[in-house]
């Protein structure tokens, strides 16, 4: 993020995505925030008269210059003040490269390796292996709740 607040976003609705390749997933590093230096999931926030959707496909471009079209909802996040719409995704085309102003790198990691990985925060773990154990069906519809710096949250599996 450059320190500008964008009028046109909407601050309290964001999306991630998780694109597969085979067997392996989209990940970034992250350049801010709590998950600075971390390998997170692509996404974003959700720009005003635009879908979650359209978000996702446009913050996973503009991320990673990877094309992806979004196949089904597989779990939100919720806290007080937003909610996060995760996305699985079929990649289209394109070599992962890093934004270098969001991340620092952007790479497809197999997905057994980085659900393992100190690099990945837990929502992310949680939400990767929800795909791996329950690829044909989403995800279980078992809360994740947890408690980090920035409030409480509960992540729904579809």
């Amino acid at each position: 993020m450059d320190g500008k607040r964008d009028e046109n976003t909407n601050w309290c609705q964001s999306v991630g995505g998780i694109v597969l390749k085979g067997n392996e997933v989209l990940l970034v590093r992250h350049t801010y925030g709590a998950g600075k230096g971390k390998l997170i999931i692509p996404g974003g926030y959700v720009k005003i008269n635009e879908t979650p959707q359209e978000a996702l496909c446009r913050e996973v471009l503009e991320e990673t210059t990877v094309i992806a079209k979004p196949t089904r909802l597989v779990g939100v996040r919720f806290n007080l003040k937003d909610w996060y719409a995760v996305f699985l995704m079929d990649y289209i085309e394109g070599t992962p490269n890093s934004d270098n102003r969001e991340n620092s790198e952007a790479l497809f990691m197999d997905i057994n390796e980085a659900i393992k990985s100190p690099d990945v925060p837990d929502l992310t773990r949680v939400i990767l292996k929800g795909v791996i154990e329950n690829k044909d069906n989403a995800l279980e519809n078992k809360p994740f709740v947890s408690r980090e710096k920035h409030g409480e949250y509960s992540f729904y599996g579809i």
